[in-house]
Parts: C-alpha cells; structure tokens; sequence
C-alpha cells in the first residue's frame, strides 16, 4: 500500500549532467558578450566626449575650468545680449564724461580743442565752450578709441603690433573662405589675454587720442573705479569671441563730425529740426559707436563669393549740429581756479 502511495508522485524534469554544463557554458558566454558590448559603448561614448571637447577646442569654445577661472560663463551671444552690454557700456561713458564735465582737469576751451585736435586735426564748425559741448566731444572721442582701438583691432596680446597682424590674417581668411576665419577667430580667442591692461589702455589711448591725454595728465578714463577700456574689452571679447556669430564677425562704426546724416545708420538722441523742416543737416557728435555684423555675399556662379554685406546691429546714437549748436545758449559760470563752465551739467537728460 505504501509503495503504490509513493508511485502516485509525478516524474521529474532530470537534466543530464553534460546537458546541464552545456547550457552553464552557453549562458557565461552570453554574459560575456553583453559586457563586452557595454564596455565598447562606454568606450564609444567617450570617444564621442573627446570629439567633441576637441570640436569645440577647435571652434575657440572655452572648456569648463577656463570658464570659472574667466569668469565669463558661457560664450554665447546674439543681438540682444549685444545691445544690452553695449547700452551699459553706454551709460559708463556718459557718467564718464558728466563727471569730467562737473570736475574739468583743465578749462572747456583746451578740452575742446584737444579732443578737436584728435578726431578732426583741429577746426570744426560746431560751437564750443559749454559743459555739454565737452561732454559730446568727450564722447565721441572715447567712441572713436574704443572703436579703432578696440572692437575693430583684434586685441589677443599686450602688442599693439602683433594684434594688427592678427586683424589682417582675420581679414585675409574671411575673404577667401568666412567658416575658417571664424574658427580661426575663436581659437585664437580662447589663447587672447584676459584683461586690457593699464599699459594696454594707455597705449591704445596715446594712439588714439594723444592731444586729450595730455590734457588730462595721462589718466586712465574711469567712472565708479570701473575702467572704460578694460569694459569696451570685455565686450569686444564677447563679440569676436562667440561660438554663435556664425560665419560673420562685428565691426564698430563712429560717423564723422560734419558727415551726412543717414537714418539707417544713425540714432539721433535729440530732436533735429533742420530735418523736421526737410532741410539738411550734419552730425554734431557721436556718442556711442554703431555695430555691423559682416557676412560673405551669396557665391557666383562662375567664381567665388561676392563682396561683404553689412548688416546694421546697432545703430549709432548722434547728436546732430543744430542740436549741439542749441547748447552755446545754456549759461556758463565765470572762471574759477582755471576752470569755466557750469559744474552741474550732464547728459543724464537726454
């Protein structure tokens, strides 16, 4: 009876022992193909990371460690972030030039003439010896400087000679292919010196405006402790130094004393009324430059790309002479210590 009650068990599934080791086998070499396939695409995901790295390496883009040490963050720029940095470069010249005129070194008439002297070699038809007067010319003195000296000179080292080169190899490349130069551009960049230094300011200064340092004693231009060379270079460097300009560069435009008015160039600041009344007029001064951004025209079918175009970011804000000739009425103090002019005055109105 016990044994026919042990009989009723169901039969079990028996394996061979070789059976058995076969499938063992099988399975430690599946296991092994499957880490060996996620060590080849860990590998291949580090070689895309190096290519990467080295993409932007070669693109002039700041790895993570320059970019703490800089302080600059991301490179990233577009139109709007260059309106905004230039508007408070703006503000920094205007409070620049109020405070010059509040505090004048020496008397309105030796300003004007310096300033005269450096942008237009002397002689100009605007009338001269009012507070506002030196604050327009002081303006468009340190426009022209940071334009010239600055935006449209690549400043990559301390020499003033090397960084000339340096912008003609820029125009060569861009010429003959737009992609390469602006790579070119951001590597060079990326290696550029970190801060336009005192020696550099007053360098660039002495070329550009030589008659108004003397005048001033060879004082680096500031307002609140914050240099206006050392921020004109910061935002030159974000302009050359953006990894999405593209195939394109900015360039700085100041118009002439005494130039044509021309709306799609120009911003006026202040009412012109010659040009409400549809008669001519000229600019009178100009106090913050103009941005271009330069690309490569459309290829020709029979030959390389045509001339550059011009494409207008940031118009330049002006003063036109009948306005500035409108100042010469505003009353001027008596000298005083050297000094005439009211110590009031300033552009905080326009």
């Amino acid at each position: 009876m016990a044994y026919q009650q042990q009989g009723q068990y169901p039969p079990q599934d028996v394996v061979s022992g070789e059976q058995y080791r076969y499938a063992l086998t099988n399975f430690r070499i599946a296991h092994e193909k499957v880490e060996e396939q996620r060590h080849q695409l860990e590998q291949q995901e580090r070689q895309v990371a190096e290519l990467r790295a080295r993409i932007s390496l070669l693109e002039g883009g700041s790895n993570l460690n320059h970019q703490r040490q800089s302080g600059r963050g991301d490179t990233s720029v577009d139109d709007f972030s260059i309106k905004n940095s230039a508007s408070q470069l703006d503000k920094l010249i205007n409070r620049w030039a109020s405070d010059i005129a509040r505090n004048p070194p020496a008397p309105f008439e030796a300003i004007c003439d310096a300033v005269l002297g450096d942008i237009v070699g002397g002689g100009s038809d605007v009338v001269l010896g009012t507070s506002m007067h030196v604050q327009y010319l002081l303006r468009h003195a340190m426009s022209e400087t940071i334009s010239e000296g600055i935006i449209n000179c690549l400043m990559v080292t301390n020499s003033s000679d090397a960084n000339i080169q340096l912008t003609r190899i820029h125009e060569h490349l861009f010429a003959r292919d737009p992609t390469v130069a602006c790579v070119w551009r951001r590597q060079t960049f990326s290696a550029a010196v970190e801060s336009c230094t005192p020696d550099m300011a007053l360098s660039i200064l002495h070329e550009q405006v030589p008659h108004l340092m003397r005048v001033f004693n060879n004082v680096i231009p500031a307002s609140s402790g914050v240099s206006i060379l050392e921020s004109a270079y910061d935002f030159s460097r974000m302009l050359h130094g953006s990894n999405t300009s593209g195939d394109a560069f900015y360039r700085a435009f100041v118009p002439e004393i005494g130039s044509t008015l021309y709306p799609r160039q120009i911003e006026l600041v202040k009412r012109c009324l010659l040009s409400e009344r549809g008669e001519p007029d000229r600019v009178g001064a100009t106090i913050f430059p103009g941005l271009v951004k330069v690309t490569r025209g459309p290829a020709l079918p029979d030959g390389p790309s045509a001339e550059n175009v011009q494409t207008v970011v940031r118009r330049a804000q002006v003063i036109c002479e009948c306005a500035m000739n409108r100042t010469q009425h505003q009353p001027t103090s008596p000298p005083l210590n050297g000094r005439i002019g009211s110590p009031n005055s300033s552009l905080s109105g326009y």
